[in-house]
């Protein structure tokens, strides 16, 4: 059991379900700490990797999840805005952003995230080539590109819990060995939390913690 100082997250039976009528439910009695570092979330296809992060991002309705949330003791159910602006989650299957620029969406960010940090973005930039697509629209970019920039959103936020959701698709190789670098220097970190979701754990990356999901 980790001391409360070494806990980011806590999870204390969570239940989830896409449809009410859904037996079993995706989620039934789920519970896990996460703690500073990076955490690997692992499954297979339709184990609900994805629907996790949403529900650790307080991005689905609390009317349709049981259970409790806990960040750095602030609990989603009693403050859900205080909670969610403690996450860092851009989910790349949202299209509400893709009429945005890339810089317009940095620009939105501090708004949201007192943590936000200029000089760190700046080194994401450049790690992930994003410079010439500041001023393009999300639309208008490849998959990998369009990923690139909310991945570099996520990161500059430098919120308490980061949520990516497979990070490496689409990306070229030098973007995929930056964001490796990345990782495992956070893997370092004593007081912040990053959430990595995919089949399999981030390359030679030190993990603080393994979620496993069964579909």
């Amino acid at each position: 059991m980790l001391p409360p100082q070494a806990i980011v997250l806590e999870a204390q039976s969570l239940v989830f379900s896409h449809s009410p009528a859904a037996t079993p439910p995706l989620f039934d009695r789920l519970s896990f700490v996460i703690p500073p570092g990076v955490t690997w979330l692992g499954g297979d296809e339709g184990s609900g990797k994805t629907t996790l992060l949403q529900l650790l991002a307080g991005a689905l309705p609390g009317s349709a999840v049981q259970g409790q949330l806990q960040l750095h003791g602030v609990r989603l159910a009693q403050d859900p805005a205080a909670y969610r602006r403690q996450v860092a989650w851009l989910d790349p299957r949202d299209d509400a952003r893709d009429a945005q620029t890339a810089r317009a969406i940095f620009a939105g960010m501090p708004a949201h995230h007192a943590g936000w940090n200029a000089a760190a973005l700046q080194a994401h930039l450049v790690g992930l080539s994003l410079a010439p697509h500041l001023d393009k629209a999300l639309y208008m970019m490849s998959s990998g590109t369009r990923r690139k920039v909310l991945i570099a959103a996520a990161l500059a936020a430098s919120a308490p819990l980061t949520l990516l959701d497979q990070p490496f698709m689409a990306l070229d190789r030098p973007s995929i060995d930056y964001l490796l670098q990345v990782l495992q220097h956070a893997s370092r970190n004593s007081d912040r939390a990053w959430v990595v979701a995919d089949y399999e754990a981030p390359a030679d990356v030190t993990l603080a913690s393994v979620i496993a999901l069964r579909a």
